[in-house]
């Protein structure tokens, strides 16, 4: 059995001329990226060697063993970063990992399945929870907060979702 892989960030592109990379990091703390050790692609046959040198706008700066020009760099633009999930820290009861919340069953407060959750995005303002929807033509795009998912029940693999009033208009 292989283990389960964790997305912890992503390659933006060069920075510089000398094979600097900007890093995407999806750590709560950015920095973190740097302390899980080498990281992987998603197939896990490419293994990155990151220090990281600096902040730089939208990310950070870092420099990977082996890759010392920005064409070496900017080939690498787009490749997701990967850890073995063991390596990430234990999170406290009210905090989950993102992969951990896709694929579970989504209720409503009534017990009736709205759908799965597709995906969790943050784009600055907080997360936003994605439900496949029976209900809907498109899926939902609700705030991942206490008063729209009050409950989160890993073991059980669902989630109960209050849903917003929905409006006529």
């Amino acid at each position: 059995m292989t283990q389960e892989m964790i997305c912890v960030g992503a390659i933006a592109g060069a920075f510089g001329v000398t094979g600097e990379v900007r890093l995407k990091s999806f750590c709560t703390e950015p920095a973190d990226i740097g302390s899980y050790g080498p990281l992987t692609s998603e197939d896990g046959k490419q293994l990155f060697k990151i220090t990281l040198t600096r902040p730089v706008a939208g990310g950070l700066g870092a420099r990977i063993a082996g890759v010392t020009t920005k064409e070496a760099a900017d080939a690498l633009r787009g490749t997701s970063l990967f850890v073995p999930r063991a390596k990430l820290p234990k999170l406290p009861d009210d905090e989950f990992y993102h992969a951990d919340l896709i694929g579970l069953d989504a209720f409503d407060t009534g017990g009736v399945q709205i759908g799965k959750v597709l995906a969790i995005y943050n784009h600055g303002a907080g997360d936003i929870v994605e439900i496949s929807s029976s209900r809907h033509k498109s899926p939902l795009l609700l705030p991942f907060t206490m008063a729209i998912v009050p409950n989160v029940d890993l073991a059980a693999g669902r989630i109960v979702v209050n849903m917003p009033e929905e409006s006529d208009d």
